[in-house]
């Protein structure tokens, strides 16, 4: 996956929106306000291409077991979060489930009125 296919997939769930909330390099996606994915510009123009990914614990312990491109978030809770990098052993539809599964997490645990509100924007 290249970063504008990236890009594009993670603003296509409803009610997403971009930041750069750190610093110049760390694009951040976020649903109702809470970080779902974020990730290093810099890396992908290196060629090294990574994304922290929100995780359900026992599953980011299963694809860290399972993947050796799968790692415990950088940065990040390391409980909570993935380092996923991208275009080794992680092919486009992993990483798209990867990123659904994030979204879905962070989308979850926002109070229902944001959900609903989220769901009934066009």
């Amino acid at each position: 996956m290249n970063l504008e296919k990236f890009h594009e997939y993670c603003l296509s769930k409803q009610g997403v929106t971009e930041h750069f909330p750190f610093d110049n390099d760390t694009l951040v996606f976020k649903v109702g306000g809470k970080i779902f994915a974020l990730s290093s510009l810099i890396k992908w123009e290196e060629g090294q291409p990574a994304v922290n990914l929100k995780c359900n614990p026992e599953f980011a312990e299963e694809l860290r077991a399972q993947y050796d491109a799968i790692t415990a978030g950088f940065h990040m809770n390391k409980k909570h979060w993935n380092t996923v990098v991208i275009n080794k052993e992680v092919n486009d539809q992993l990483l798209e489930e990867l990123i659904e599964h994030s979204y879905d997490l962070v989308f979850r645990s926002l109070p229902k009125i944001t959900q609903k509100n989220i769901e009934n924007l066009e």
